[in-house]
């Protein structure tokens, strides 16, 4: 027996008479993706999403860059020597080392975990690469790749403990902390400080100027292109998948605002000695790490973690596998950094790792923009929070201020990112986006 079934608008016909298989309800509303909507009101659509961004908590990196613009004001308006070209050149040196360091933070960070070790893991590396190559004598480069080595192991034997083990990577790390700076004392032995010498390589990494007016503006043309490549062919795989794109205006728009940026940067850095070496290699190293963390499978598998750990190891992550990865990249970079420092000053010390270098590649990750709940941040926090703490030294120390009101300042400025966040999540969950 046939029973014929008729819905209210129900009963259009369509290919010939045969009845629509998905009847639309009369009051029905079609959804559409609100970037659509955005993208469709031009100018006046973005200013609206981004306003609803602000009010749901999804801050971005606002809240650092309107910090930055703010510290770089006061500072000019009280030196004007702050936005000189030798002290803009100065700022761009300074941050390397500490921000490499920072760059592996930013990666424990995002499994909403702590490493405190890696101060000493930059000191030891740095004594490593001392003892090989200035007392025994061994090859340059075997040294420093021995250096490099060493920090990714020891990083490794942090995630081990804390993956395999169970143990609190509050805990190990902070045993690693007293561990590795022990035996960083042991490692240089009696002398306390070795010299690296002048025309040596890793001298060089914060040393060497490209003077050649060509080197910064070329370097720039290729970050503009790049950026705009990128953007573009993000696009059209987006569009090729079917889902929302953003238009080529807005790509152009971007690009020349990148552009501006990056070139304003090159003549300023051309009026003093030209492009460093130290801040080339921080970019590159930032450009390549968030290409890992946005592009790759094993970016979204370290995010995914921090969200929520169950949910990664019933979606089939290895869970034990990624942190303990993450922890030996906390140490490799580390170890980058602790070369840069030691580059920058010298020499491999006593002192090497110690005092506030722990608190501020951490301070650097969180007022850039890393939540210290997991799940969300980007390499490029480091950069930004590092900006922020160095501009705040550089300003001090131009205008006389005692390193205790730049310390008490710096600690504001991290309270004041950690509040911002924890606000920021909580707007965010009640907006329904968290």
């Amino acid at each position: 027996m046939t029973t014929n079934v008729h819905r209210k608008n129900g009963g259009n016909k369509r290919n010939g008479g045969a009845a629509d298989p998905n009847p639309v309800a009369k009051d029905a509303v079609t959804v559409v993706d609100p970037r659509l909507l955005v993208r469709q009101e031009g100018f006046k659509g973005y200013l609206t999403e981004f306003s609803r961004k602000m009010r749901s908590g999804d801050l971005g990196a606002v809240p650092v860059i309107v910090g930055i613009a703010i510290i770089w004001a006061v500072f000019q308006w009280k030196d004007s020597a702050f936005l000189s070209p030798k002290n803009l050149s100065d700022l761009s040196v300074l941050i390397g080392g500490t921000g490499m360091i920072s760059v592996g933070i930013v990666f424990v960070l995002l499994l909403g975990e702590i490493d405190l070790s890696v101060g000493s893991v930059s000191g030891l590396a740095a004594a490593t690469l001392a003892v090989l190559n200035v007392n025994h004598g061994v090859p340059e480069g075997i040294a420093v790749a021995a250096a490099l080595g060493a920090g990714a192991a020891l990083g490794a034997i942090h995630g081990f403990f804390f993956a395999k083990i169970g143990v609190p990577a509050f805990v190990v790390t902070l045993a690693g902390l007293l561990a590795w700076n022990g035996l960083m004392l042991q490692v240089l032995g009696t002398t306390g400080t070795i010299g690296i010498d002048d025309d040596s390589f890793v001298r060089t990494l914060t040393d060497h100027y490209f003077t050649d007016l060509a080197a910064a503006y070329g370097a720039a043309t290729v970050a503009v292109v790049g950026f705009f490549l990128a953007q573009f062919a993000d696009t059209r795989r987006r569009k090729a998948a079917g889902v929302p794109s953003r238009p080529l205006s807005e790509i152009v728009v971007r690009t020349v605002v990148i552009a501006a940026i990056v070139f304003t940067a090159a003549w300023r850095l051309n009026e003093y000695k030209g492009l460093p070496l130290g801040l080339v290699i921080f970019v590159v190293v930032l450009v390549v790490l968030d290409f890992v963390v946005r592009r790759t499978a094993y970016g979204r598998k370290v995010i995914a973690l921090g969200g929520s750990v169950e949910a990664a190891r019933r979606a089939g992550i290895n869970v034990a596998a990624i942190r303990v990865s993450v922890f030996a990249l906390a140490g490799l970079m580390a170890a980058c950094g602790g070369l840069m420092i030691a580059s920058r000053v010298g020499s491999a010390s006593q002192q090497a790792g110690t005092g506030n270098l722990l608190m501020e590649a951490i301070a650097a990750a969180v007022i850039g923009g890393t939540s210290l709940f997991g799940g969300r941040g980007s390499v490029w926090s480091a950069m930004l929070g590092m900006l922020v703490i160095g501009s705040i030294s550089s300003g001090m120390s131009l205008l006389g201020v005692a390193n205790s009101v730049q310390y008490m300042i710096t600690g504001g400025v991290l309270l004041a990112a950690v509040v911002i966040d924890s606000v920021s999540r909580r707007t965010q969950r009640s907006a329904g986006r968290g």
